[in-house]
């Protein structure tokens, strides 16, 4: 997939191209529904499929106090966008200049002389341009007057009554539950950072861990012990996961990542992983002593073997 960063890094011969335009938060199963149409689509006419999308949530802008955690970081959703196939994603940064441009104009500058746009393909609710002045019927109206056509995207309804969305997911994984979390997304939700030096904890135990950087990328899920994965330079190992405080101990930052790998000790420091979340084991817990956290470790490994089998 080619990255384009910014009107700017539109390729001057850039061809004729089937576009939609989302924040993307997450690549989620809706998003990808989208995608695989509009690849179907620019297949079918001969066009180049293109996902438009911000470096941001432009509520981080807008209205800061109102704005939700993404799921994502920015890499991670041009990665995740890259996995779907799509020919291009156009990054624009999201600016008070990019946010005051009338619709519009945000049409014509971006769609029509930048992609070459015959094909746009967005939700019935989208909105665009300054103060969301934009929707679906004057984009329609754009449309004939710049010469693509509209085509409206249906939600995607697992459960028949709920839209599949990034506010979904984002409930689910402040109370844990990330394989129906997983279910909506269409890939476990990860987080990816750095592994930085803790206080050795896990090692004295017998269950040595890599610990994420505090500044990891990604939505982390409710505290507990899961199963899940460790991603390292395209290497993925099973992994006893543990996020929160560790209440048995002083003194720990809250919302830790530590990511025991199953009977390997592998030196990790300084790099840069993945951590995936596939199913919660337990909560977090404050034990009486080392030897009940021992046990309760060696009972979490097997029940992590067993569902990673």
């Amino acid at each position: 997939m080619k990255v384009l960063r910014g009107v700017a890094g539109i390729p001057a011969a850039w061809p004729a191209s089937a576009v939609s335009i989302g924040k993307f938060d997450g690549v989620h199963a809706g998003h990808r529904a989208v995608i695989a149409e509009l690849k179907a689509l620019a297949d079918r006419d001969g066009l180049a499929s293109v996902a438009v999308t911000f470096d941001r949530h432009p509520l981080a802008l807008l209205a800061p106090d109102e704005c939700p955690q993404t799921l994502i970081s920015t890499e991670q959703k041009l990665a995740l966008l890259a996995e779907t196939g799509v020919r291009a994603t156009l990054l624009l940064e999201f600016t008070a200049a990019l946010a005051a441009l009338p619709p519009e104009e945000f049409i014509e500058s971006i769609l029509v002389r930048g992609l070459h746009a015959r094909t746009v393909l967005v939700g019935r609710d989208f909105r665009f341009g300054a103060r969301g002045a934009g929707d679906v019927h004057l984009l329609q109206e754009l449309g004939d007057r710049f010469g693509f056509t509209v085509r409206l995207i249906d939600d995607v309804k697992p459960d028949r009554m709920r839209r599949v969305s990034s506010t979904w997911i984002r409930e689910l994984l402040t109370r844990g539950e990330v394989g129906a979390a997983t279910t909506l997304l269409g890939h476990n939700p990860c987080v990816r950072g750095e592994v930085v030096h803790g206080a050795k904890r896990g090692r004295e135990l017998g269950f040595p861990t890599a610990n994420l950087s505090p500044a990891s990328e990604g939505l982390i899920p409710a505290d507990g012990v899961y199963a899940g994965w460790l991603t390292d330079a395209g290497i993925r190992y099973p992994a006893a996961i543990s996020v929160g405080n560790n209440p048995t101990f002083d003194g720990v930052a809250q919302k830790q990542v530590e990511a025991y790998v199953l009977d390997q000790d592998i030196d990790l420091y300084d790099h840069v992983v993945e951590v995936s979340f596939v199913e919660r084991i337990r909560g977090m817990v404050a034990f009486t002593g080392i030897e009940p956290l021992i046990v309760q470790m060696h009972d979490d490994v097997q029940k992590v073997r067993g569902i990673l089998a």
